[in-house]
């Protein structure tokens, strides 16, 4: 039988897991160091959205363990992708997410559409899809195995939370392995997955509730690799940034689609 947090994840795509010592002393660990890393203008590359969002992929100096110098990172975030058949032994550079009041601004080069979406749909997306060649089609590049977010700050409720759609990970999963299984292995990365992903992304947003993710440090969260997620406006009063660490292992493409 599967505890209740895994069970959850299964059903909803997503899971808060409980916050403990362990999680926040990295959190805290954490925070000094996004902090440093956004006042240095060798990062200036990673602000998006007329600067009010710091990408920020790749910027913490963990470990392979995903250690913070002698922090470890532990908690129960660890024992539940444990369960679920994620181990994880080597955990890439985090990448270190902040959003700032306003957000989301707009880049010049931005399409009306591009705005749009991000400002009415919260630019909801699935990791891993990236956009490729001149036309940008969508292919299956990077098969992350999860997303675990660990938030570094408390804030205010409305500082652009994360947004999922509730149960998206079934139908949207269900869309982009079809498409892909009748390919070798070997080809699936090339794959164009640009109508089928927005086939189902389309029906998601009728289909599938959405929810706001507002956790505080010490307390994590992980989402399905599956999961129409995004980031909502801002609409807090508050003009402190919300930073959170995320970590997103690979899969192969195979495991992308056959793993729980």
């Amino acid at each position: 039988m599967r505890d209740p947090l895994t069970a959850e994840f299964l059903e909803r795509g997503w899971a808060v897991l409980p916050a403990s010592p362990a999680m926040r002393a990295w959190a805290e660990v954490a925070r000094g160091i996004a902090e440093e890393r956004l006042a240095d203008p060798v990062h200036d590359q990673w602000y998006r959205h007329d600067r009010t969002w710091f990408a920020g992929v790749d910027v913490l100096p963990n470990d392979p363990d995903g250690a913070l110098g002698p922090v470890a990172l532990a908690g129960p975030a660890l024992t539940v992708l444990g369960a679920l058949g994620y181990p994880v032994t080597d955990w890439h550079a985090g990448q270190m997410s902040a959003v700032f009041p306003g957000y989301p601004g707009r880049d010049a080069e931005e399409t009306d559409a591009s705005a749009g979406f991000r400002r009415n749909r919260d630019a909801a997306h699935v990791d891993g899809l990236l956009p490729i060649g001149p036309d940008r089609r969508r292919m299956l590049r990077e098969p992350h195995a999860f997303i675990l977010g660990i938030p570094l700050s408390p804030v205010d409720k409305g500082a652009s939370p994360l947004a999922v759609w509730d149960g998206s990970h079934r139908s949207i999963g269900a869309a982009l392995c079809t498409a892909l299984a009748p390919v070798a292995e070997e080809d699936r990365a090339d794959v164009d997955l640009t109508d089928a992903y927005h086939a189902a992304r389309k029906a998601a947003f009728d289909a599938h509730p959405r929810r706001l993710i507002s956790v505080d440090p010490g307390e994590a969260f992980i989402l399905h690799r599956h999961m129409l997620h995004g980031i909502s406006p801002w609409t807090a009063t508050s003009n402190a940034p919300r930073l959170v660490a995320y970590f997103r292992p690979q899969f192969s493409i195979g495991e992308w689609m056959s793993a729980p």
